[in-house]
């Protein structure tokens, strides 16, 4: 019994953020995004909700600040882009993106390299995270304000969510806007979350919060905001034939672990491959084991 149990704690011992491996997080998140209607509910967002709220930003200027924290890739960010041109046909943008991962910002420049149409848009990335960036820009008193702020799927990886939607609101012109992005409280997310958080939260910057908890941060401090269904689904059906390459790094997504289907103690493994079948989190059809990925948007005023 003694050496069972001594078994199980190296093996809980040995399971690791996947935050800890930039390269398997980035593969794992690629795949995710291949697997999953997300950005595809997000384009339908961008295209049949964002322009309205984008008409009412800047108040009549001709030139617009932009800030992105968390950009990646910067795919939904052009598209975001694109939406404000239309709205305010001429004007001049000044597009800030704060993201921590080298590799994120390279195939963000490479993307605005091919795109057309950004002849009025300028690019400063910055290479850091929220945090430093929100110290970056206090020792260096800069009082800079945006007309559109964004934070898409990026508060899982803060110390203190709250403190930073408060710093980034703070930043808002008079007329701007911030767009948070997370997944829904009715996700599937959020019930595997809730059952399993102190089994697979490894350090402080693994924050396991949904749209509630924004909604709920947001309704204390009076702050207005507009909120928005997306409804989204994530195909993890390999997820369970044993051994599947691509199924383990689905996997590692789920949970937020390097390696998990190799250094989850077993009956941890087992616990959550049973949950991931239950009718809260999934539905089955045509063969296929359908993940509830929806989000939520919320658009906060000034």
């Amino acid at each position: 019994m003694a050496k069972e149990l001594k078994t199980k704690l190296d093996m809980a011992s040995s399971m690791k953020t996947l935050l800890s491996d930039e390269s398997r997080y980035l593969k794992s998140f690629n795949l995710f995004l291949d697997r999953s209607t997300e950005h595809k509910c997000m384009q339908v967002f961008i295209d049949e909700i964002l322009p309205g709220e984008l008409a009412s930003i800047g108040d009549g200027k001709c030139s617009f600040n932009v800030l992105g924290v968390g950009s990646g890739a910067g795919a939904v960010d052009l598209q975001m882009l694109s939406k404000l041109q239309l709205k305010h046909p001429g004007a001049s943008v000044n597009n800030e993106i704060v993201e921590p991962s080298s590799e994120q910002i390279h195939n963000y420049k490479v993307l605005v390299a091919k795109t057309p149409n950004l002849e009025n848009v300028s690019f400063n990335w910055n290479k850091m995270t929220s945090s430093e960036y929100e110290n970056h820009v206090k020792e260096n008193k800069e009082n800079k304000t945006f007309d559109f702020i964004h934070m898409i799927q990026m508060l899982y990886y803060v110390s203190d969510p709250a403190a930073t939607i408060k710093f980034f609101h703070s930043l808002l012109g008079p007329k701007g806007k911030l767009l948070i992005i997370l997944v829904s409280g009715t996700s599937g997310w959020s019930h595997l979350w809730k059952t399993f958080k102190h089994q697979l939260c490894f350090n402080e910057f693994s924050q396991y919060i949904t749209t509630q908890d924004i909604k709920e941060y947001l309704d204390s401090t009076g702050l207005k905001y507009q909120h928005y269904d997306l409804p989204s689904y994530l195909d993890i059906t390999e997820c369970f034939t044993e051994g599947d390459e691509k199924g383990e790094l689905l996997m590692d997504f789920l949970t937020e672990t390097c390696e998990f289907n190799k250094t989850a103690p077993p009956d941890l493994k087992a616990e959550i491959m049973s949950f991931l079948r239950q009718p809260e989190c999934i539905t089955e059809k045509d063969g296929k084991i359908i993940f509830n990925n929806t989000l939520g948007a919320i658009m906060v005023e000034p």
